[in-house]
């Protein structure tokens, strides 16, 4: 059987390489770097910043040597993990170019048309923008992972992942940061009570916030940059040498031809059912492009899906136990349903917490700072979600997915023996709360 595969994502070469060692002929198309946004200017490049940050204070803005210095072992780590991935793919036939539809089972690429059995669509997303006066004077996250040198003065339009990772790198390499979010708090989406305690400490480190500020304009100044942005009905601006516009992402469909094949796309992406099958036989997506959960690892395991769909094999893969991780100082990861989630289903919850301040290894690492929140149907029911927020809380999070994938109980949990010393012992705490 002959796949053809649109992305060089996560998604894409890891569905490529799993159909190659299960037998399938494999062609992947690509307009850019193998790896994707995640690899090139995503998920990899901002957590090799996060680990040169880590210990900075931002007492000093950090002089353009030490910048190349960083930006040449960020660009090191990038090349070596593309050469891995075409390690893996060397039995594939990959192509470097756009890639756009010509029929159900046909794919042009400039003039060379290729045609397969299956298609998988993995095209991810790309950067939105505000529809604002301005905001092509805003930089990027790529741009943002290549400043020759650390602004005095940053504004981060967006509190959610991605712009609260980039503020917390570029204070601690000296930089002034305000964030500005629309929304009444930061990282919508994650547990409230986990997010307010995360904007606390950022505060704490000097990381000015300000929410249900809506950003009207950006101009130029004399200084650099003025960010206009309106905050109870009254204007403000915020005065910044570099704009980062970090207000999320959106499918990546454009040039696709998908008109050509008759793939039916929604206002958030292309539509598919639980196996990702989009509407027309044979044709799959997953990740991004799909308008759903934009996380590189939830990308990948759709692709196992739809691979297992098209070899007529079944999985056990809960697309509802999806672990999130944000790289702050701390760090936050949660899974499963939050507070609000539970209050909202009219679930009848309980709510067990832990403090690091009261774990040993986290007393002697000098990290105090967090806690753990696992959420319980009734008093010792199921796990229906953890959120953590402390040092290395994004390894501690999959303790929690495992126990969550098995649908443990409260008084089962608690009788698992954890290391001791041990962060995970934080996690441990909270159940026997």
């Amino acid at each position: 059987m002959k796949l053809i595969i649109i992305g060089g994502g996560p998604g894409g070469y890891e569905t490529a390489a799993e159909a190659l060692s299960r037998g399938l002929e494999v062609t992947l198309i690509t307009d850019g770097p193998l790896g994707g946004t995640c690899l090139n200017e995503g998920c990899i490049p901002t957590k090799t910043l996060c680990r040169f940050a880590e210990g900075l204070t931002g007492e000093r803005l950090l002089d353009a040597s030490e910048m190349e210095s960083f930006q040449g072992v960020k660009a090191g780590v990038v090349q070596q993990l593309q050469g891995g991935i075409a390690g893996l793919l060397r039995k594939a036939e990959v192509v470097y170019g756009k890639a756009r539809f010509t029929g159900s089972k046909t794919v042009a690429v400039g003039e060379t048309e290729y045609k397969a059995d299956r298609i998988i669509i993995a095209t991810g997303s790309v950067a939105a923008s505000l529809p604002i006066p301005g905001a092509e004077l805003c930089l990027g996250s790529r741009e943002m992972l290549s400043l020759p040198q650390v602004p005095g003065r940053l504004c981060v339009i967006g509190g959610g992942v991605i712009g609260l990772e980039f503020a917390g790198i570029y204070r601690a390499f000296g930089s002034e940061v305000t964030v500005l979010e629309y929304c009444p708090g930061i990282l919508p989406r994650f547990d409230e009570d986990l997010a307010k305690r995360l904007r606390l400490s950022l505060k704490k480190r000097g990381i000015a916030i300000e929410t249900s500020a809506q950003v009207t304009e950006v101009s130029k100044s004399d200084g650099g940059l003025s960010v206009k942005y309106i905050l109870k009905d009254e204007e403000h601006s915020v005065e910044a040498d570099v704009a980062l516009m970090a207000v999320g992402r959106r499918a990546n469909t454009e040039g696709l031809g998908l008109e050509a094949a008759g793939i039916a796309c929604g206002r958030r992406g292309i539509e598919v059912d639980s196996n990702m099958r989009t509407n027309i036989p044979g044709i799959y997506a997953i990740g991004d492009v799909t308008g759903g959960i934009m996380l590189a690892h939830y990308a990948s395991f759709q692709g196992r899906r739809a691979l297992n769909d098209i070899l007529g094999e079944t999985d056990n893969i809960r697309f509802d136990i999806c672990p999130a991780a944000v790289f702050t100082v701390p760090e936050v990861a949660a899974v499963g349903l939050t507070e609000e989630d539970c209050k909202a289903r009219g679930i009848d919850f309980k709510a067990h917490k832990a403090m690091y301040g009261g774990n040993g290894k986290a007393v002697s690492m000098g990290a105090t700072e967090g806690y753990v929140k696992v959420l319980t149907e009734g008093e010792e029911g199921r796990i229906l979600g953890v959120h953590i927020m402390g040092a290395h809380a994004s390894d501690i999070i999959h303790e929690a997915a495992a126990l969550m994938h098995f649908d443990a109980n409260l008084l089962q949990a608690r009788d698992i023996i954890h290391a001791h010393p041990s962060l995970s012992e934080v996690l441990q705490a909270a159940l026997r709360s």
